[in-house]
């Protein structure tokens, strides 16, 4: 198992989609910047904080911080259409940025699972 949270691969993906939103988000209106671009960064900036934070923990308490993960990624999902929708993204980017966020529930959803497994043995 990782040692650290920097060698885990969800990690690894979710910074790289932080960087790819906060690019995706330079050229939003300037009456979004407070509103759905910050949205937008907080969400994914939120995902692989928790799994750091998370990882820094019990099992227990690292499952629960991959929810947390997981629903912030979820979030992120839906203000990543909320912008498609408003003509903020292009398709192309929203549909670049939805995968990415795929990908990352993917991997969130396999630890939450084995984590799912472990208990289930020791119990």
């Amino acid at each position: 198992m990782p040692q650290s949270y920097r060698d885990l691969r969800v990690w690894q993906s979710s910074m790289a989609m932080v960087r790819e939103v906060y690019l995706a988000t330079k050229r939003f209106p300037y009456d979004e910047h407070d509103g759905l671009r910050s949205q937008l960064r907080r969400a994914a900036v939120s995902v692989p904080s928790n799994i750091a934070e998370g990882k820094g923990r019990s099992n227990r308490d690292f499952s629960r911080f991959l929810m947390i993960a997981r629903g912030s990624n979820w979030e992120l999902q839906t203000q990543l259409e909320i912008a498609r929708d408003l003509g903020y993204l292009s398709a192309e980017t929203a549909s670049r940025l939805l995968k990415e966020a795929e990908d990352v529930s993917r991997m969130l959803n396999g630890m939450l699972t084995a984590f799912s497994s472990r208990q289930m043995a020791v119990s």
